[in-house]
């Protein structure tokens, strides 16, 4: 069974959504940024103050080199975890990939707290709502790698399970 792999800007519910999909196709749940925290002892945050977002950007190749053997999984990926063309290929070869994506107001909504965002936390020069759409417009190329796209803007994360299983169903990608 292939994975689902959630891509997507930060605050587009990948975590959210991710783990209502799994529970919902009754596989396992991986959020790759949890599992970076947990295998390397440190938050992303930290990780970026103390060793650099190119340290930060190895430590995730090598977990998605990792997860990406899995299959029957959910795997929810960082915001710029698909900007570097290896992940992707990892990530395609045994998965279906879906970028969830939002309006630039609700991401803002979304993601207020700084601290918590480092990207987004170091792209803010005091206008976060442009800084948002500023990192959309840079990666914009890269979602839309994607094999299907959510916009998540004005449904829970239950709904946009039952959208995202619907269009799977419907390509027949899953069954049941």
């Amino acid at each position: 069974m292939k994975n689902i792999v959630l891509i997507g800007f930060m605050g587009t519910g990948k975590t959210s959504t991710g783990k209502v999909l799994a529970q919902r196709l009754g596989k396992a749940f991986i959020d790759l940024d949890s599992r970076i925290e947990e295998t390397y002892g440190e938050t992303i945050p930290q990780m970026f103050a103390t060793k650099g977002e190119s340290y930060f950007r190895q430590c995730e190749k090598e977990m998605v080199k990792k997860v990406s053997q899995r299959s029957n999984a959910i795997i929810s990926t960082g915001g710029g975890t698909i900007k570097d063309a290896e992940n992707v290929a990892a990530l395609r070869e045994r998965g279906i990939i879906v970028c969830l994506t939002a309006r630039p107001e609700v991401i803002l909504e979304r993601t207020e707290r700084k601290g918590e965002r480092p990207v987004l936390d170091g792209a803010d020069a005091g206008d976060r709502l442009q800084a948002i759409r500023d990192l959309l417009a840079e990666r914009e190329k890269y979602y839309g790698q994607a094999d299907l796209a959510i916009d998540t803007s004005e449904s829970s994360p239950l709904q946009v399970v039952e959208r995202i299983v619907h269009a799977l169903k419907s390509r027949g990608e899953i069954h049941g």
